[in-house]
């Protein structure tokens, strides 16, 4: 464990049993071992505060990597501009309007219906 071997191991407990005497030895013991568990603790923590700063770390430099490659590749085969929808005209929006009302009034025909429903949509 510490590097002890049995003979010292044995020495060191018969050297304990000597001066803290077998009274108090098992509450001693019991003391020994709750700080050794704390200090675990603290290890372990220590430890995965450490593994979280180098995954952040390695992270980062993942990102960059893309980020790189990505850059690469957009700049080796651009994307065409793709021809945005055309805005509705004037005509289309107040016919749409009328529409509308229409359907509120509760007048509205299978036509009017079908020029405020979107295209591909069934009326």
């Amino acid at each position: 464990m510490f590097g002890l071997d049995s003979g010292e191991f044995l020495v060191i407990a018969i050297v304990a049993i000597v001066v803290i005497g077998p009274k108090d030895l098992p509450r001693v013991l019991y003391k020994v071992g709750q700080v050794m568990g704390k200090a675990r603790a603290m290890s372990r923590h220590f430890r995965s505060g450490i593994d979280a700063m180098v995954r952040e770390v390695e992270l980062e430099e993942l990102e960059k990597k893309w980020a790189a490659d990505n850059r690469r590749i957009m700049g080796e085969h651009p994307m065409e501009s793709l021809d945005a929808p055309a805005p509705a005209s004037s005509a289309a929006v107040e016919e749409a309007d009328s529409a509308m009302t229409a359907m509120a009034d509760g007048t509205a025909s299978a036509s009017s219906a079908a020029a405020i429903a979107p295209k591909g949509d069934p009326a």
